[in-house]
Parts: structure tokens; sequence; C-alpha cells
């Protein structure tokens, strides 16, 4: 039987909400009442929905549902911090996504989340040692989310991975808090080197669409990527860089692009910014 986490859903704003706003959804769209009570509404905390979810969507004839989930929500109740980034990152999925309007699109069919929510767990196993576990939960996050994170990887929370497709983040790459990451982005190696060779992604960073962030170089906090950029050296804080390969262009007009999620390129101050 799953392990049920223990948490006070009634001081759990994150959960409150989304509970609600599930609830108001089944009564506006009854085809969808019958998966939305099994999905949220028949649970009682956030563990307990998202570890459903979760194993529905990455369960496989080697691991059924029932028996992942129960792997799944031994990571949620052993650890504290993957409790409270879950409600982090869905908070910010649900406030820098324009069509998100609320946390009910992001908790339910954002693939960002949900392959990040299963690194996390990954990433716990990883820990314990059971390496094989954890690359496995990788592999099927790969094949269903189309999102290759590995379980090594060191993520911090409130971030945002928006439409997901073909974001890959690797064994030693490092982010910060708060930094949102699009679709085709990259923190990647520059070829066959070993040890720790992969990209460190500070707080509040932009990494904009198609970007590649290549070897064991630092984007500093604040900093945005501009799209389709490719980055092979380091980026000083609350800059833009845009290019491939990428240079510095301006300096962001505000502390953590994150959270505005604005790709716009900022080219003012270029020529003070290329000395940093």
């Amino acid at each position: 039987m799953p392990i049920h986490v223990q948490f006070d859903s009634a001081k759990d704003d994150t959960w409150q909400t989304l509970h609600r706003e599930v609830a108001a959804l089944a009564r506006e769209e009854p085809i969808l009442a019958s998966y939305l009570h099994a999905t949220v509404i028949n649970h009682g905390t956030l563990e307990d929905s998202l570890s459903y979810l979760l194993a529905g969507k990455l369960c496989s004839l080697d691991l059924p549902a029932m028996s992942l989930r129960e792997v799944i929500e031994q990571a949620f109740r052993a650890d504290a911090g993957i409790r409270r980034a879950i409600r982090s990152d869905l908070v910010a999925a649900g406030e820098r996504d324009p069509a998100a309007q609320g946390v009910t699109n992001p908790f339910l069919n954002h693939k960002g989340f949900h392959a990040l929510q299963s690194y996390r767990v990954a990433r716990w196993y990883w820990e314990q040692g059971r390496r094989g576990l954890a690359r496995y939960l990788q592999s099927r996050v790969s094949e269903i989310f189309a999102v290759d994170i590995h379980p090594a990887a060191v993520i911090g929370t409130g971030i945002f991975i928006d439409h997901a497709t073909g974001v890959v983040i690797g064994e030693t790459a490092v982010v910060g808090n708060n930094v949102s990451i699009l679709q085709g982005v990259t923190l990647g190696g520059t070829g066959k080197e070993s040890g720790d060779r992969h990209p460190k992604i500070g707080d509040g960073v932009l990494i904009s669409a198609g970007a590649k962030v290549l070897g064991n170089i630092r984007v500093g906090e604040g900093a945005k990527v501009g799209a389709g950029s490719v980055v092979l050296e380091a980026v000083p804080p609350h800059t833009t860089v845009v290019g491939v390969p990428a240079r510095v262009v301006g300096r962001c007009g505000i502390d953590q692009p994150a959270l505005s999620m604005d790709q716009n390129v900022d080219v003012q101050d270029a020529d003070d910014t290329a000395g940093d």
C-alpha cells in the first residue's frame, strides 16, 4: 500500500488552492470529473495527489503504478526539502506562465513540472546510493516527458521549465533558485571530458528557448541567455548574452529576469558590460 505523507493540509495554502481550483473545474467540465476526483479531489495532501499523478504517467510493465507510487511517496515522506520544492515549483509555474491561470494547469498538464518533481525523487534515491533505481527513473522521465535530467544534478527551488521538450541537464550541472528554463535548453558538457564538466547557473537566471550552455562555466545570478545562443564562456551577473558563440550585449533591466519571463534582448550599456 502507498505510504501516505503526513502533512497539515488545512495549513497548506498551495494544496488548498489547487484543490479548490480542481473542484471548480470538475463542476465546469463534467466529462473530466472522474479523472479530477481520482487525481486530486479524493486525496488528502499535495504529496498524495502528486504521487498518484506521477506514478500513473511513469509506470510500465516493469514497474507498475502501485509499486512506483510507493517509490515516489517514500522520497516525499523522507525529505522535507522535496516537499517544500514541490510547492515552490508549482507556485513558480502558476505565476510565470501567462497561460496557466492558476496552479491547476501546471499541476495536471505541464510536463516540465512533472519532469522536475520526478527528478527530485530520482535525486533522493541517487543520494541514498540506489543509483540503478535513480537511473531507471531518469530514463522513464526522458521517454515520457522528453526531458533528460541526470539525478546527480543539483537543482534549487522555484524552478520553472516552460514547455520543456528537449531540455537536457547534465550530471554535474548546478541550478540555483528561481531559475526559468525554456524548451530545447541544454546544460551540457563540451565533449567526452570527465569530472566537473557542466554549467553552474546562478539564482534568478532566464535561459531562453533553444539555448545551449556548455562546459563547467558559471552563468551569474540575474543573467539572461538569449534564445538560440551557444554559451561557452562565463556570463557576468545581471547581463544579457546572445549569439553563437554568445557575447554580452547589455545589462538586464531587472534583478531576476527569470521572474518576468521576458525573452527580449537587452542591449543597453553593451560597451561597458563587455569589459566585466
